[in-house]
């Protein structure tokens, strides 16, 4: 049984209550509201996102939208990516930094209209952030976070699952490409996107009152592929090397140093927040990069409550941020950022809670 009060300072999603009818044992704080981290079976949900289809409520990647005459400049000033050729209909992977060059967010940007645009947003708080900069810059824009939750379908069999509540058209969207429809009166976006690498689609709920319809309605058309529940918290994400925003970065991480170069557009105007810094970093060399690592051992040990150092012949050269046990692999996996210099194949110690474990550097993803 999973219990939860509701609060003003902790909310569910509109699936939340379908989640536990479908048997959610373990949750986490994002955003202010409740993430599913699993279903009591983490082996199986695993499984079922490599191999089948799985049904994950994400309604914490809450929306910042951005509405009126400069949204568009307000949206080009917060993010790193060039938008200039983001058409109607098109979504985006963007890196929001602060002044330092330091990334704080990793949102999809969606845009749907020219003066309507949506930051379906990672974990920390967008919308005050651009509520400053929209009046610091004295723009024309209204920023709220509307009633919009997204579920995600995800695995090989996601798209057969999704075509057959909307149709072959789902089949054409490009990845990030979006469509706004309905589906038995319930008004959403469909999106090819999701936080794994194994395919699917996130379904955006424009109506919060209709969670428990929505999820339903993809529960049973998922029939026929075993479709099930799950959550973005299996080893999948580790494997397939997608970073989490704050779990894998800290307060002086920039995009460069976690594999997020291409993401960042150096010739984007003078005033987005952030392009000076990372105009210097570029130009200077950077000074960390994150690798992946593989850790000795044949027991699963998960990363704990902190980061572990971790030391090259005694010498501290950066820190693991993540560890998860890999079922493909049958090992400990993870991600590291070290200092620059240091190349992939190094054997190096982490400084665990059980005693120091040795592990090999390795490029990412792993699979």
């Amino acid at each position: 049984m999973f219990l939860f009060q509701p609060n003003s300072r902790i909310r569910p999603s509109p699936f939340f209550e379908a989640a536990v009818a479908d048997g959610l044992k373990m949750a986490n704080v994002y955003n202010r509201m409740i993430m599913p981290t699993s279903f009591g079976d983490p082996e199986g949900e695993y499984w079922r996102l490599i191999n089948g289809v799985s049904q994950w409520d994400v309604g914490i990647e809450q929306q910042v939208q951005l509405k009126g005459p400069d949204a568009g400049r307000l949206a080009q000033i917060l993010a790193t990516r060039d938008l200039a050729g983001c058409k109607v209909g098109q979504g985006k992977y963007v890196a929001l930094c602060d002044h330092r060059g330091t990334i704080f967010n990793d949102p999809i940007l969606l845009k749907l209209a020219d003066d309507l645009y949506w930051l379906s947003i990672a974990d920390s708080d967008v919308a005050l952030w651009a509520r400053a900069i929209a009046a610091e810059r004295g723009l024309t824009v209204e920023i709220s976070e509307p009633d919009i939750a997204p579920m995600a379908l995800q695995g090989p069999k996601a798209e057969d699952v999704v075509a057959h509540v909307f149709g072959d058209w789902v089949r054409g969207l490009k990845y990030f490409w979006f469509r706004e429809t309905e589906v038995d009166g319930i008004p959403v976006a469909v999106q090819r996107s999701g936080w794994s690498k194994q395919g699917g689609f996130e379904i955006y709920l424009k109506d919060g009152t209709q969670g428990t319809r929505l999820w339903s309605i993809f529960k049973e058309a998922g029939k026929p592929w075993d479709i099930g529940p799950g959550a973005p918290a299996t080893p999948e994400r580790v494997e397939s090397g997608l970073v989490s925003v704050g779990g894998d970065t800290d307060d002086a991480t920039n995009p460069f140093e976690v594999r997020l170069e291409r993401f960042v557009d150096l010739n984007v105007p003078d005033d987005t927040i952030g392009i000076q810094a990372l105009r210097r970093i570029k130009a200077e060399g950077v000074r960390r990069h994150q690798l992946g690592i593989v850790l000795q051992g044949d027991t699963p040990a998960p990363l704990g409550v902190r980061r572990e150092d971790v030391a090259l012949d005694g010498r501290r050269i950066g820190m693991l941020t993540n560890c998860v046990w890999s079922y493909r692999l049958r090992a400990n996996i993870g991600f590291v950022l070290v200092d620059s210099a240091v190349p992939v194949g190094t054997e190096v110690t982490v400084a665990r809670v059980s005693g120091p474990a040795f592990g090999r550097l390795v490029e990412i993803p792993f699979l």
